[in-house]
């Protein structure tokens, strides 16, 4: 399946990833504000709370740009086998990750290990 937008069509992703980042990003602030009249706290708190995750896109959609859509500063880009990039993310980009045409899977990246022996 090909993804052809117009440029209007194009700018409707940017809008509303813009605004699901704007939604999530906004209330844990919020209630921190609420909860306490100092709001640094708060902002070294939501940089603690990102993960690494590794997103895939479609094959017609550029990896680095979606990344530069949620603001996101890629760890890599894969162009081979998988074709997405992994990145360090905050609940807020993930969400707006979710909501991207083209994007196919957000996966919190984690540790792999084995239980038994191969044979």
């Amino acid at each position: 399946m090909r993804i052809l937008l117009s440029r209007a069509g194009r700018a409707l992703p940017v809008v509303a990833a813009a605004a699901a980042l704007a939604a999530v990003t906004a209330l844990p602030a919020a209630t921190a504000s609420a909860a306490s009249p100092v709001a640094s706290p708060a902002a070294r708190a939501a940089v603690g709370d990102e993960a690494p995750y590794i997103v895939t896109v479609h094959k017609d959609v550029d990896p680095a740009t979606v990344a530069r859509m949620v603001g996101a500063s890629p760890d890599y880009v894969y162009r081979t086998a998988l074709h997405g990039f992994s990145a360090r993310l905050s609940p807020g980009q993930v969400a707006a990750l979710h909501v991207i045409p083209g994007v196919e899977s957000v996966q919190e990246d984690g540790g792999v290990s084995s239980f038994g022996t191969a044979g």
